[in-house]
C-alpha cells in the first residue's frame, strides 16, 4: 500500500475495533449502534456539504472541500466497518470498474426500483 494511503488502514483497523468492542463514549460506536440509517444520515449531510464547500471560490474553498471530503470517506467507512466491507474488496471493484465506461458499468447493473431521484 502506497504511504500516503496508510492513514486509511490505520482508520479502518480502528473502525473494525470499534465495530467489534463498541466502546462507551465513542461517536463511531453511536454511528454504528444507530445502524445503516444512523450512518447513512451522515453520509449524506457530509456529501452536502462536500458539493457545497467545492463550490467555494479559491483555495480556501479547495481546502474546505478536502476538509469535507475527508469526512465524508470516514462516515463511509465507519458504514462499510460496519458492514464487515474491507478497503481491499472496494479496491477490487474498482479495479473491475477501470477501463469501463461509467455509462456501460451502470447499464450492466440490475434494474433498482424508482427511488424518485435523478440518476440514482
Amino acid at each position: 500500500m502506497p504511504e500516503s494511503l496508510l492513514p486509511l488502514d490505520r482508520l479502518m483497523t480502528t473502525l473494525r475495533t470499534r465495530a467489534a468492542e463498541r466502546p462507551e463514549g465513542s461517536y463511531t460506536t453511536k454511528l454504528m449502534n444507530g445502524g445503516a440509517e444512523a450512518i447513512g444520515r451522515k453520509i449524506r449531510e457530509e456529501a452536502e456539504e462536500l458539493i457545497e464547500a467545492a463550490d467555494e471560490p479559491d483555495e480556501a474553498g479547495r481546502q474546505h472541500a478536502i476538509y469535507e471530503a475527508g469526512d465524508l470517506i470516514y462516515h463511509a467507512m465507519v458504514l462499510m466497518a460496519w458492514r464487515g466491507i474491507e478497503l481491499d474488496e472496494v479496491a477490487a471493484e474498482l479495479a473491475r470498474r477501470e477501463g469501463t465506461s461509467g455509462l456501460v458499468e451502470k447499464a450492466s447493473r440490475p434494474a433498482k426500483k424508482d427511488s424518485g431521484t435523478a440518476d440514482s
